[in-house]
């Protein structure tokens, strides 16, 4: 078989980039051709197989009549009619693609007759502001059923009313066009959140699969020890919380906490944590790689996820049980999906600050309670195996290229 897989990044810049990249490694495994569909830039990551790139649109610098290009790039979709014609795919499989690559590579697709699958790894298709939070932060789900003009009405889009207005014309065109509903032929979500999220929008039930992500178990298989400290890792950004596990850790009198990670939100990390004169217990250690995770989890007491955003299925969490380490994390999204409360872990009230403190400290002071969840994390990360997560995504590829839905 021969999957296209398309995504608007090509370098890892987070759990979409990681789950597009293994995929395609999963897939060259079991003797499939792959080839890849993203964004030039300078980053991007010499796979050794086939790769078509468009020119790169940075919304955040580029003008906003080129912006107008994410809803539909007629550039983008000869791109793509030259990509499917050059590689022959069966099914082309996209992740990240709106805004950049835009849904023209979808028509291109349609016309080629080639199925097309999508992982949703995120809401993108329900929110144009993609987390389903205003401006301020505050759970919102105005624009569920095509009410995008309320993303518009409150500047959701990262405070921009320019970029809210763009996220909401793209909603109503993709809608109009029934892109996600008739387009694509089948939908997966990382997630039963996300899942039912796509079904209250009015999706129909065997157009929306949920898989949830996968790893390779063999490669967090390593030693482990305590060395006693809270460890956070990913984008250090609002919604992901690190604000709050620092003012929860400054609660605490016990134990320290390494922080790993890059984002808009460092600066602002680095004053309050002088500000609360926790420098001599808090660690920032910068962007790690994969190798880097493992050991930083391996030695860790726990592994604290924060977010405030409701989280698809977060790679943090996984990766963290396939080490073997207990978790602690907001019961946001589809975190509870995977985080067995006072078994392989504890979940805890969103923007609870003192519940987070308290669940901290108990796993600082309580060594047998660490022991009996990195057990059970261990033994609940088998079923996220990357050889289970082949033979599903093997039968979709089959079933959307004989037609089925």
């Amino acid at each position: 078989m021969k999957i296209l897989l398309a995504n608007k990044f090509h370098w890892n810049k987070g759990g979409s980039e990681k789950y597009y990249f293994e995929l395609g490694q999963l897939l060259k495994e079991h003797g499939h051709e792959v080839a890849y569909f993203s964004m030039k830039n300078e980053k991007n990551i010499a796979t050794g197989d086939k790769e078509y790139f468009v020119e790169e649109i940075d919304l955040n610098t580029g003008s906003k009549l080129k912006a107008l290009d994410v809803i539909y790039s007629k550039a983008n979709y000869k791109k793509m009619i030259d990509a499917i014609e050059d590689f022959k795919p069966d099914v082309i499989h996209v992740n990240n693609f709106q805004r950049q690559l835009s849904a023209s590579i979808i028509k291109a697709a349609n016309d080629k007759n080639i199925p097309v699958v999508f992982t949703a790894h995120d809401v993108q298709a329900i929110c144009p502001a993609i987390i389903m939070q205003d401006r301020n932060g505050n759970t919102c789900e105005l624009c569920s059923g095509g009410k995008y003009y309320n993303c518009v009405k409150k500047s959701c889009n990262k405070g921009s009313k320019a970029k809210s207005i763009i996220g909401a014309l793209e909603g109503y065109y993709y809608r109009s066009k029934n892109v996600y509903s008739k387009r694509i032929s089948k939908i997966i979500t990382p997630s039963e959140f996300v899942r039912n999220k796509f079904l209250n929008d009015g999706y129909k039930n065997n157009h929306i699969i949920c898989l949830h992500n996968y790893i390779n178990i063999e490669d967090y298989d390593v030693k482990v020890k305590d060395e006693g400290y809270a460890f956070f890792f990913g984008r250090l950004s609002k919604e992901k919380g690190v604000i709050n596990l620092i003012e929860a850790f400054s609660k605490i009198d016990n134990g320290r906490l390494v922080i790993a990670g890059e984002g808009p939100e460092k600066e602002n990390i680095e004053k309050i944590i002088k500000s609360k004169k926790l420098k001599n217990r808090i660690t920032l250690v910068g962007q790690l790689n994969k190798a880097g995770v493992i050991e930083y989890i391996s030695k860790s007491k726990f592994v604290v996820v924060p977010s405030t955003c409701n989280e698809n299925c977060p790679y943090s969490v996984i990766e963290t049980m396939a080490v073997g380490k207990p978790i602690i994390a907001s019961n946001n999204g589809g975190i509870p999906e995977l985080v067995v409360n006072d078994e392989s872990g504890f979940t805890y009230k969103c923007d609870d600050i003192n519940e987070l403190a308290e669940k901290m400290n108990v796993l600082f002071e309580d060594d047998k309670l660490v022991k009996q969840f990195s057990e059970k994390a261990k033994e609940l990360s088998k079923q996220y195996d990357k050889e289970e997560y082949y033979k599903k995504i093997n039968k979709i590829y089959k079933d959307v290229i004989k037609g089925g839905k």
